[in-house]
């Protein structure tokens, strides 16, 4: 049978590589420099943690997926670093520990269901930071919801797994439904078998505004927008909104 580490691989291959290599230069070039800790919220099957630790940071990585928990310790021990793994809820973060900063990056806060969600996280990051700690995350723009993501399709083929994403619009204004479509060698299988998988995921974006408000709201007194991974404001067209808040 193909195994939930299977699919996890899948999604490692068909990542960007390229990505995480911009997610690690915008946080070090927006954390300050005597950043020792960092919680990375939604951190999957652990690049970006493994990446932070590489770097020489104490890195926490947390997810609500024991298995994708299981598969950061296993990159972790291939990588020889050192990282603490945690399975929780980002909404609930009481416990985890106090950090100098936290990120939470591939769109994952489009994830949740609403803005009261996007809050309680925002009010969970800001209680575990320590005086002035750094929380940078990133979310999908509007003009990627509504004009890159509209009708969006993509199929691959590969020698072991094939995928089809489909990507249609959403109930909520500026939100989206990715339908993904998973064929997966079965390696246990004496034939030439594939096991599919279906999935879909929900995202949902704001506007800069309420985003900024949310912060505010929760407590952080400092908040610098840029946009696709470079330290620039964002125009009419970015995809990427980063988010750089502080608390005081």
């Amino acid at each position: 049978m193909a195994t939930y580490e299977t699919f996890a691989a899948v999604y490692d291959e068909i990542m960007d590589d390229s990505l995480y290599d911009k997610w690690t230069d915008f946080s070090l070039r927006n954390l300050p420099q005597d950043t020792k800790t960092i919680l990375e919220l939604a951190c999957g099957t652990g690049i970006q943690a493994v990446r932070f630790a590489q770097k020489g940071y104490e890195v926490t990585g947390l997810d609500l997926s024991y298995e994708m928990l299981e598969l950061a310790q296993k990159k972790a021990e291939a990588a020889g670093v050192m990282m603490e793994l945690a399975q929780a809820d980002m909404m609930a973060l009481e416990g985890v520990g106090d950090f100098d900063a936290v990120t939470c990056y591939s769109d994952s806060l489009c994830y949740m269901a609403d803005q009261e969600a996007v809050l309680r996280v925002f009010e969970g990051v800001h209680s575990v930071l320590n005086p002035g700690g750094t929380f940078l995350f990133d979310v999908h723009s509007i003009y990627q919801m509504e004009e890159v993501f509209a009708g969006y399709s993509y199929h691959e083929n590969y020698e072991d797994f094939a995928f089809v994403w489909d990507t249609y619009e959403g109930e909520h204004e500026h939100s989206i439904v990715h339908e993904l479509t998973f064929f997966v060698k079965d390696e246990d299988s004496q034939e030439e078998r594939f096991i599919r998988r279906d999935e879909v995921h929900e995202e949902r974006t704001y506007p800069i505004e309420t985003y900024v408000e949310c912060l505010k709201q929760a407590g952080f007194t400092s908040v610098e927008v840029f946009a696709d991974f470079e330290d620039e404001a964002p125009t009419e067209t970015s995809q990427r909104w980063f988010f750089k808040a502080v608390k005081a």
